[in-house]
């Protein structure tokens, strides 16, 4: 591979200021304070074998451009300018390529750069809650170059790929690299999504079973958390879409065909990020339905229970009024000796005449 220099591509400045100030020119911003530098991993690799090594210096990259039909240099950490500029340098990269590489909040897209393409994608994680990070990688002739946030990644099945010699991808170009991180971070998707999918199962269950606020509020994040996933899956879909493109020169006629599966990887995402998304609007809308049965319920044993003691009251109000037994209307009852066993007999009668009125309607219960 004929690799770029510092006499073939001016120097990348680097300037004292905040990254995505308003009104600054393109560089890369100089930290404040003394940052630990990247790690570089270098992968290279043909048909007749592989070269795997960390490197100290972005110069030792050149050694393995000018052997391996394939090479692949693996960055972890974005904080580190000089690294990236040195990076920039050999390969020459475009300035604003290398600006989106440092500020991780871009949105996923692929732009051409004359001989080189510059790719950038999401992956996600579920260590603490939904975590977003962004890789950022050019690809073009002979090297595709990757750019992350911090160590740890979905991408080691691909390496244990090459290390191995599995597929074809050891026979292929670059552009068949790029294609397999590409495919490698859409798949990684599915199992995070499927995780949603076993939070949505549970928060079903424990909504019709138990519903209280708790289950309200980890709705409202589920579904914040599922918005999110859609706003990276929909771009990814086309990005891929615009790779596949035929008039893009750097990806050849066979890759081409595998995109095509990938971008159907992608619009399956999405269609089950729409389904979820619908399926936890549709829970709260449960939610509320089954508070508000509840509710009912407690209304109805309230009313029943109100209803059973309106005739004991009744009748103790009747003979606890103080009437004059002189009067022309007396209440003789009160002086018979079987008075008091004739008002709770008559309490309890009414009470039980009044459950088995309940009953029968069906108000408590399935007869």
């Amino acid at each position: 591979m004929a690799f770029k220099g510092p006499d073939l591509y001016p120097r990348v400045s680097l300037r004292p200021v905040a990254g995505g100030e308003a009104g600054a020119p393109p560089g890369l911003e100089v930290p404040s304070e003394e940052v630990p530098p990247s790690t570089v991993r270098v992968i290279a690799y043909g048909p007749d074998g592989f070269d795997e090594e960390v490197i100290s210096s972005p110069a030792d990259v050149r050694r393995f451009l000018e052997r391996w039909t394939v090479t692949w240099i693996d960055v972890d950490g974005v904080s580190d300018p000089h690294t990236i500029v040195a990076l920039g340098e050999l390969f020459g990269l475009h300035l604003l390529a290398l600006e989106d590489v440092v500020h991780t909040h871009q949105r996923p897209k692929v732009e051409e750069y004359g001989d080189h393409d510059f790719v950038v994608l999401r992956q996600a994680n579920l260590e603490e809650g939904l975590g977003i990070e962004q890789m950022s990688m050019f690809f073009g002739e002979g090297f595709v170059l990757t750019f992350q946030e911090r160590p740890g990644d979905c991408l080691d099945p691909l390496r244990l790929r090459i290390r191995e010699g599995r597929g074809q991808i050891c026979d292929r170009g670059a552009d068949y690299l790029a294609y397999a991180v590409v495919d490698t971070m859409v798949d990684s998707f599915f199992p995070v999504v499927e995780r949603y999918a076993d939070r949505l199962e549970a928060l079903e269950d424990r909504v019709l079973e138990r519903p209280d606020r708790r289950v309200l509020t980890e709705t409202r994040d589920l579904r914040h958390d599922l918005l999110e996933l859609r706003r990276t899956i929909h771009p990814m879909r086309d990005l891929v879409a615009s790779l596949r493109r035929e008039d893009h020169v750097h990806i050849g006629p066979e890759t081409r065909l595998y995109l095509r599966d990938c971008e159907d990887h992608a619009a399956r995402l999405t269609e089950l990020i729409e389904t979820y998304r619908d399926m936890s609007a549709g829970l709260m809308d449960i939610y509320l339905s089954a508070a508000g049965h509840r509710m009912n319920q407690v209304a109805q044993v309230l009313t029943v229970l109100g209803a059973v003691l309106l005739p004991m009251s009744l009748v103790t109000g009747l003979y606890g009024m103080n009437f004059d037994r002189e009067a022309p209307w007396p209440m003789r009852e009160l002086e018979w000796i079987h008075s008091y066993p004739l008002s709770l007999t008559l309490m309890v009668g009414l009470t039980l005449g009044l459950l088995a009125l309940f009953w029968k309607k069906g108000w408590l219960g399935p007869r």
